[in-house]
Parts: C-alpha cells; structure tokens; sequence
C-alpha cells in the first residue's frame, strides 16, 4: 500500500514538472504586410517578441468593509420604493398644479387688461394688441398642454 502512494506521489510530480518543462516558447512577429502572427518558431529574418506564458497570480478581492451605518446595507422593500415613488409623484404633481395656477393668472391679466407693460430687450415697453394676442394664445396652448 506504502509503495502504491509512493508510485502515485511520484507520477504526480513527474507530470507537474513535465509540463512546465516541455512548454514550447511563444513567439509574435508582424510580416511585412502588417500581419500579426503567433508561432513556436520564429522566422530567422523578421525581428520576433517573446511572449510570456507564465499566468499572473491572481490578485485577492478586497475584504469587504464592514459599514457603521446599518441602514446603508439595508435593501429597500416594495413597499418603500412605493412609497418613495408616491412622494416624488405628488411633489411634481404639487411643481405643476402651482405652474398651472401661475399661467392662468397671467392668461388672466392679458385677457382682462389691454394696456399692459413688458420687458422685452431689457426696456419696459407697452404691449401691442399683437403682442398680447400672441402671449394670450402662448399662454392658452401651454394651460391645455400641461393644465388640463
């Protein structure tokens, strides 16, 4: 039984070493066409590199930090990414409904006053009636778009 292992061991080690002597070297040259090639034997007329066939070690993953702060590990339920999503809903619902009431202020005021004052150009000036028609039906097409 002793003499079985021994033979086995020593067959092992014969076959580990065996092949890491009998590797062939790898050789990369460019012809003179530009063409990359890979070969055991290099030609004897073109400049070859050696390739390496050792494989790198492969480096160990960083340990994980363990982290202070519990609720950062913490994955989010349904429920609560719901919740989230319900909130910021109702935010932008609240951003649209206070833009909405803004504009028909504004529609407001240019239907009900034709001698308006704007800055236009960074001077005060009086709207025309074309100008304030303009804005009116601005005003309107933007209410029907987003208001209604």
């Amino acid at each position: 039984m002793r003499t079985l292992n021994a033979r086995f061991l020593m067959g092992l080690l014969v076959l580990f070493f065996s092949s890491a002597l009998s590797a062939a070297p790898i050789y990369k040259w460019v012809d003179k066409n530009g063409t990359v090639h890979f070969g055991s034997e290099p030609p004897t007329h073109i400049e070859v590199e050696k390739i390496s066939t050792k494989a790198a070690k492969p480096q160990p993953l960083p340990e994980p930090q363990p982290s202070h702060n519990s609720v950062e590990n913490k994955v989010p339920s349904q429920e609560e990414i719901d919740k989230q999503v319900r909130k910021q809903v109702a935010e932008e619902q609240a951003t649209l409904n206070k833009q909405c009431t803004e504009m028909r202020t504004r529609l407001s005021q240019l239907k009900n006053n034709p001698r308006l004052l704007a800055e236009i150009d960074g001077t005060i000036t009086r709207l025309t009636e074309e100008q304030r028609q303009e804005r009116i039906q601005e005003l309107e097409q933007k209410i029907k778009e987003f208001c209604d």
